[in-house]
C-alpha cells in the first residue's frame, strides 16, 4: 500500500473549506429484533472487520516544508471509541428528528489529526429501530486501495461470521520530521515528477485560498455598496456551513413497472423522476423556468475501460452529463428525453449492468457513492449544476450482527456553489433517495423531497395507461440513411 498521498487526493484536501467539508456519509436503519445489536456490539463488529480497511487506522502526516505530499501513517494513539460514537433521539424518535441529526453531523468537518472517519450508533427510533451513520473522508475511500467501511460490516445472514479480529495489530512507529524530509528528498531523486506534482498541488492550494479570500472581499465590498449577492439559478448558490438532509423511500416495483411499460432502464426512470421533482420544486418556489430549461447533472457511471484508473470493484467510474428536462410538462416526454440522453452511454458497450454491480461482495453502494462524489468533485470544470449518483444494491436483506437493515440513504457532500446533491440506492425492494442541501440556500428541501415522491406517482400513472410506448432514443429513419 502506497504511503504517499496522491496529487488528486491532495487536490481534494485543498478544495475543502468550512462550507465544503469533503466527506461522504450513509445512514442506514435497522430492526434489531432479538439480535441484541447495540453500541457495544457495533464496536465489536468494527473491531472484527477493520483489518479489511487498514486505512481506517491511519492518519495523515505532513512533510516538513511541504517537500512532498503528506504520508499515510499508522495512528499510534488509535482509539476505536473515539470513532464509534453513541447517540440517541428522544423516544419515540421520528424520521424528521433523525434527518436533523444526520444534517448536523454531516455539517461538521472531520479531525485531520486522526483517521478520517466516524460512525454513530443512533438509538431511540420509533418501532424499536436503530440507525447507523458512517462518515468517511473522500481521500480515505478511493476504491483502489480502500473501500468504504460500510462495505465490510454487513452480512447476508443473521448469523455473524467472525472474519479475523486482529488483537495482534500494533501501529508502526511514525517517522520523525527528519526522516520524513529525507524520504521526500529520496522520492524526488527517484521520481522527479514527484517534485513537479507536489509543486503544482501546493500552488493550486494557495490559489484556491487566494480565490476564496478574493471572493469574500468582493462580497463585503458589494454589501458596503448596498448590492446583494448575485445568484445565477436556484441550483447555484453560495453555501453556508450547515446542511439539510431529506429522505424519500419508494418502491422498486414502481420503477420497474414504468420501465416495463415504457422501455429504458431503471436508471432512466430514476433520472426522469428527479427531473420531475426538480420541476415541481422550482414551480412551488414560483421560479421562472423560461431561463432554466434544463438542469445539467453529472451522473457517475460504472464502465469497463482500460484507459481509466482501475478500482478493486471490477470496473472504472466515468461521469456522464445528463440534461434533465425540467421545462417539459409531460412526464413521459421527460422519460423519453432522459433515455435518449443516456442511450449513447449504453450503446458504447462499456456500461456495467446493474445486476453485476449489485453482485459485488459486501454492500458496495457505500463505496460506489464515495467514488461518485470524488468524480463529481474532479469534474467541476464541466459546468454541471447538480451531482446525482444512483447505485444498485442487492435485492435481498443484509444484516449487521443479526440486525436486519431496512433502509439505506446516501448523504453526499456539497461542492462549492452547488447547494444540492442527490444519491439514490436501491436495496431489497426499495429505492432510497438521499437529498443533501445547503441549510440557507435551500430552506424548502422538504418540498423537494415531496415533489420527488409526487413525480414518481405522476410518471407511474402516465406510464401504465394505454398510451403508446415511448421509444428509447431516436431511431434513424431508413430514408435518412440513404441520403
Amino acid at each position: 500500500m502506497s504511503d504517499r498521498l496522491r496529487p488528486r487526493d491532495l487536490a481534494i484536501l485543498a478544495a475543502e473549506s468550512p462550507t465544503t467539508p469533503m466527506h461522504n456519509a450513509t445512514v442506514e436503519i435497522f430492526d434489531p429484533g432479538d439480535s441484541g445489536f447495540d453500541h457495544d456490539r457495533l464496536r465489536q463488529l468494527i473491531a472484527d472487520r477493520i483489518a479489511f480497511v487498514p486505512r481506517y487506522r491511519q492518519r495523515l502526516q505532513v512533510v516538513p516544508g511541504r517537500l512532498a505530499n503528506p504520508a499515510w501513517v499508522d495512528d499510534d494513539a488509535f482509539d476505536l471509541g473515539f470513532h464509534v460514537r453513541r447517540s440517541a433521539l428522544p423516544r419515540p424518535g421520528s424520521m424528521d428528528q433523525l434527518r436533523e441529526l444526520v444534517a448536523r453531523i454531516a455539517s461538521r468537518p472531520l479531525d485531520r489529526t486522526r483517521p478520517l472517519w466516524e460512525c454513530y450508533f443512533v438509538e431511540g427510533l420509533e418501532h424499536g429501530r436503530v440507525a447507523l451513520l458512517t462518515k468517511s473522508h473522500q481521500i480515505l475511500v478511493d476504491g483502489r486501495e480502500t473501500v468504504d467501511i460500510g462495505q465490510v460490516l454487513l452480512d447476508t445472514s443473521p448469523d455473524r461470521s467472525t472474519l479475523g479480529h486482529d488483537d495482534e495489530w500494533r501501529p508502526r512507529r511514525p517517522r520523525g520530521p527528519v526522516a520524513l524530509a529525507l524520504g521526500a528528498v529520496t522520492d524526488s531523486l527517484e521520481s522527479p515528477s514527484t517534485v513537479w506534482q507536489t509543486t503544482v498541488a501546493n500552488a493550486e492550494s494557495v490559489g484556491r485560498r487566494a480565490s476564496a479570500t478574493g471572493a469574500r472581499v468582493a462580497e463585503v465590498a458589494s454589501a458596503l455598496a448596498g448590492r446583494g449577492p448575485v445568484h445565477s439559478t436556484p441550483v447555484h448558490r453560495r453555501l453556508s456551513q450547515q446542511r439539510r438532509f431529506v429522505t424519500v423511500r419508494t418502491e422498486l416495483a414502481d420503477h420497474r413497472a414504468i420501465r416495463e411499460a415504457r422501455g429504458g432502464t431503471v436508471n432512466d426512470v430514476i433520472l426522469a423522476v428527479l427531473a420531475g421533482g426538480l420541476r415541481g420544486w422550482l414551480m412551488a418556489r414560483a421560479e421562472s423556468l423560461s431561463g432554466l430549461r434544463t438542469v445539467k447533472a453529472i451522473v457517475p457511471m460504472s464502465v469497463i475501460d482500460d484507459e481509466l484508473e482501475a478500482t478493486s470493484l471490477g470496473s472504472q467510474i466515468t461521469g456522464h452529463l445528463v440534461h434533465l428536462p425540467i421545462s417539459e410538462p409531460s412526464p413521459l416526454m421527460r422519460l423519453h428525453q432522459v433515455s435518449y440522453d443516456l442511450k449513447a452511454h449504453g450503446d458504447n458497450g462499456r456500461a456495467v449492468s446493474a445486476r453485476r454491480l449489485s453482485g459485488i461482495a459486501g454492500f458496495a453502494p457505500t463505496t460506489f457513492h464515495a467514488l461518485g462524489s470524488r468524480l463529481a468533485a474532479a469534474e467541476l470544470r464541466r459546468g454541471f449544476q447538480v451531482s446525482i449518483t444512483n447505485v444498485p444494491g442487492p435485492q435481498f436483506p443484509l444484516y449487521a450482527d443479526g440486525a436486519r437493515m431496512l433502509e439505506s440513504y446516501p448523504v453526499h457532500p456539497l461542492l462549492p456553489d452547488h447547494p444540492l446533491a442527490i444519491g439514490v440506492t436501491s436495496y431489497d425492494g426499495g429505492v432510497f433517495y438521499g437529498i443533501t442541501a445547503d441549510r440557507d440556500a435551500v430552506p424548502d428541501a422538504d418540498t423537494l423531497g415531496q415533489c420527488v415522491r409526487e413525480s414518481l406517482e405522476e410518471l407511474r400513472d402516465a406510464a401504465t395507461d394505454s398510451t403508446p410506448r415511448a421509444p428509447r432514443g431516436r431511431r434513424r429513419n431508413p430514408k435518412e440513411s440513404k441520403s
